[in-house]
Parts: C-alpha cells; structure tokens; sequence
C-alpha cells in the first residue's frame, strides 16, 4: 500500500536522488527554466519552492540551511539577492511545471520547469 508516501524514488538510490534533485534545482536557479521528466520536475519543483523560502527569510541561519539543501555558494546567492526580492509579496507557487508531452526515445512524459516571473 502506498499511504502517506511522501516522495518519487525516481528509480535511484537515495543519495543518487539526492544529487539529481540538487543539480536539477541549481540548473533551474541559474536558468531559470529547464527542461525534464514530469516527475522529477515536480520533485525538483517542491526543492526549489523550500529554498526560495528560506531565501525570503533572508537570515544567515536560513542561509546555511539552503547551503544544506544546495551546496553551491553561487546559486544560494542567486536566490538570496535576485530572487528573494522578487518573489517578496508572494506566499509560495514560485514554480510552474507545464506538461510538453512526450520524449522521442522512450515516450518518458516531459515537462518544463520555470520560475513564475
């Protein structure tokens, strides 16, 4: 049964999952749009949202907690500097996944993954 299972195991590993995510959410804060698998987009998407949260709080202690989800200085200050004071008045939903339908080689359901302007 699958009750209160709260994450896609995206067929790795943790760590491996880990580190997908994390790259997939530092690629996502640079370029602001990438695209992926549906279900990894929207795994990548809850990541992305929680550290566009703590870049909103804009505390050193929440600082080092997004260095903790991302542990890339540049990208943490992207979202510290550039992307905090734009999404200042809004309460979550910085991340839209649009559905593109499916990829050549393996039908795998695609998606883009963009930060809300």
């Amino acid at each position: 049964m699958r009750h209160r299972v709260a994450n896609r195991k995206l067929g790795r590993p943790k760590d491996q999952r880990a580190a997908l995510l994390r790259s997939l959410v530092s690629e996502l804060v640079i370029h602001e749009r990438i695209t992926t698998t549906e279900a990894k987009a929207k795994e990548a998407s809850r990541l992305a949202e929680r550290v566009i949260s703590f870049g909103k709080k804009g505390s050193v202690h929440h600082r080092r907690q997004a260095l903790a989800l991302i542990p890339n200085k540049e990208v943490v200050n992207k979202v510290f500097e550039e992307l905090a004071p734009r999404y200042e008045g809004r309460q979550g939903g910085y991340t839209r996944v649009i559905k593109t339908g499916t990829r050549g080689g393996d039908a795998a359901p695609m998606a883009i993954l963009e930060l809300v302007s």
